[in-house]
């Protein structure tokens, strides 16, 4: 049975427009919501804007200033060069503090104002920059946070927690969407469409998870 409302988390990349069109055939109603907090893609938004128009949903942009001034990283700070290798345990310079934390904050809000329950989110595990806030056990602590402090029911939904990203690249194609996120997406963190600069982790990911999959495909 398909459900009635989500809002969905949309930045304009690869996982987080997967997850868009997830929605669209999960939910009978679907809307999405960005954030402009200072990131170096910021275009990644405009790329959204145009994909929220071709998947016919409403698409709202909010602005959260603050996240770049107080926050020291590579997304934020253009002065910092995106690291293109990163060590075993040690976070890379690509990580925003707080920003999953004040993303998913800001959608329920809105969610809840528009009577909606279900979030969708691209957060995953498994193929990831060993982002902190990208874990399952994350969300789930987000879910239920949100749930006490706004005495509301949310259900926070992760569709590629557990993939990589060849498993991405299937669902996107299994959705009849795979060339739209190919060319339509920004995922590099040097705001390069589609396939991106190639160096930065993103790509990296990206690239290889698309090589895998069209060549078991």
């Amino acid at each position: 049975m398909i459900a009635d409302k989500a809002l969905v988390l949309l930045s304009g990349g690869q996982d987080s427009t997967t997850c868009l069109f997830w929605a669209k055939a999960n939910f009978k109603e679907v809307v999405a919501v960005g954030f402009d907090y200072g990131q170096r893609h910021k275009n990644e938004l405009d790329a959204a804007k145009n994909i929220a128009l071709v998947a016919n949903v409403p698409y709202q942009v909010m602005a959260l200033p603050l996240l770049n001034e107080i926050t020291d990283n590579s997304l934020t700070n253009k002065e910092i060069p995106v690291e293109t290798v990163t060590c075993d345990n040690v976070l890379p310079n690509t990580f925003v503090e707080g920003r999953n934390l004040l993303f998913l904050s800001y959608a329920a809000i809105v969610a809840k104002g528009k009577g909606i329950s279900h979030l969708v989110a691209g957060m995953g595990q498994t193929d990831y920059s060993g982002y902190p806030d990208c874990r399952d056990v994350f969300v789930k602590s987000i879910n239920v946070t949100l749930n006490l402090a706004m005495d509301y029911q949310f259900i926070i939904h992760t569709p590629l927690m557990f993939k990589n990203k060849a498993e991405t690249w299937a669902m996107a194609d299994e959705l009849s969407v795979l060339d739209i996120i190919r060319n339509a997406t920004i995922t590099c963190y040097n705001a390069i469409p589609a396939e991106g600069c190639g160096e930065c982790p993103a790509c990296k990911l990206r690239n290889e998870g698309l090589a895998i999959y069209l060549n078991n495909k």
